[in-house]
């Protein structure tokens, strides 16, 4: 049985009727760090109560990379991991074979709701593989406090940072917190790098990895320049075990202990900061510094997707699931309580979600500028995962001190124009 066109008719979730006569359950593989779980059980389970199904949450683990592998290996075995996984924005060119075509689900009038730019994310070779859940894009997280205590601004590139940041660390080792440091930030060799690298990169006008035409680009001066500067923050305003620092290390270990003064995260990390009493509106948020004079601000476009495998033995009560979690309404509650934010355009305009989450009147604008930076991965299709592992694991070797960066862009960009084109 085919659910019909929202523009026909409203999701059978919305309407509280069971789609099946005999009640399933379906699986769902969400995320794993900070409320991920929590919101998605809670939102699975408002679904089940409408239609009579049941929901079982998929165990997943902490980092991207292994989730992709997860289900990669799935893909390979030809078998069903979740009937619905949560899926990155730069997945759906690896995994698209495996997802079903949502395309003649959800009509065009839902679909122009969301920003633009992350639909055709989700579009591969004309076939919707993917419906925005939430967004994300770097930011720059700071301490008001401390900032207003030593009366010092808001940084807008990377040389104001890392002064601010060398004074303020200093002085509060002196006042008695040791353990505090000036910016922490995500340098594990794995996606997170890639997705702070990039930022780095792009804000000094040195352009991505490889280019539309699958042509390496990354071996260039400004490039360059932008990973050295990122190498003299460690030990200097950055902690050397920052280069073992995923996500949550960078956020539960350091900042929500109080011991970080700027940390680069997602935006959901807000309603968590909030959670904790020595953090509580002391917190604010800003754009990432820009390279110099000359540069731009830049941040690594993220977010993830729901997507129903075409393993699944109940694609039909899957969808519909995946049009309730993907829904205005929800949106509007995970951008509450959570700060995720919304891939529905008219919910950064919305008064509940603002008073809850202010700093959202900030990122509209970005979202729909230049000031995104997209990883490669649609031209790089099934590629990207090694795209990435080689400028990742380029950039790390820099910033431990294993090589200098015209050496290592240079080698990298030679690996690059090794791997065959998909």
């Amino acid at each position: 049985m085919k659910i019909p066109s929202l523009g026909m008719v409203a999701s059978t979730a919305l309407l509280g009727i069971t789609l099946s006569a005999q009640a399933v359950e379906i699986s769902i593989a969400c995320g794993s760090v900070g409320d991920e779980v929590l919101l998605c059980q809670k939102h699975t389970d408002n679904w089940a109560k409408k239609t009579g199904n049941t929901v079982r949450i998929v165990d997943m683990p902490v980092l991207v990379n292994d989730q992709l592998a997860l289900h990669q290996l799935e893909s390979k075995n030809q078998s069903t991991l979740a009937d619905v996984i949560q899926i990155d924005v730069i997945w759906p060119g690896l995994l698209a074979d495996d997802l079903i075509d949502l395309s003649s689900y959800v009509d065009e009038s839902t679909l122009k709701q969301h920003f633009k730019a992350i639909v055709e994310a989700n579009t591969v070779k004309g076939r919707l593989v993917g419906i925005p859940w939430f967004t994300d894009l770097g930011i720059l997280f700071y301490r008001k406090d401390l900032l207003k205590k030593y009366e010092l601004p808001v940084p807008t590139r990377w040389a104001e940072l890392a002064a601010i940041a060398k004074t303020i660390q200093e002085a509060e080792r002196q006042n008695g917190n040791p353990n505090i440091w000036g910016f922490v930030w995500q340098g594990k060799a794995y996606e997170g790098l890639t997705c702070n690298a990039l930022e780095w990169i792009a804000s000094y006008g040195g352009g991505t990895i490889v280019n539309e035409h699958w042509q390496s680009t990354v071996y260039n001066p400004q490039a360059i320049k932008a990973i050295n500067n990122a190498a003299k923050w460690i030990g200097s305003i950055s902690p050397p075990e920052v280069l073992k620092y995923a996500e949550e290390e960078t956020r539960e270990k350091i900042f929500e202990k109080g011991n970080a003064v700027f940390m680069r995260h997602w935006p959901r990390t807000w309603a968590l900061s909030q959670k904790v009493e020595i953090l509580k509106d002391k917190v604010g948020v800003t754009m990432l510094p820009k390279g110099g004079a000359s540069g731009q601000h830049a941040s690594t476009l993220g977010g993830w997707q729901l997507s129903v495998s075409k393993y699944s033995k109940h694609q039909e009560i899957a969808i519909d699931l995946v049009l309730y979690l993907t829904s205005q309404e929800v949106q509007k509650k995970r951008a509450i309580e959570g700060s995720y934010l919304p891939t529905i355009k008219a919910l950064y305009q919305d008064q509940e979600v603002l008073n809850k989450v202010p700093f959202f009147s900030q990122l509209e604008g970005i979202l729909e500028n230049n000031t995104m930076v997209a990883r490669p991965s649609k031209v790089t299709g099934k590629q990207y995962d090694t795209v990435s592992r080689n400028f990742w694991s380029a950039v790390h070797s820099v910033l431990s001190g294993r090589a200098n960066a015209r050496d290592s862009l240079k080698r990298l960009s030679r690996k690059l124009r090794k791997i065959k084109q998909p």
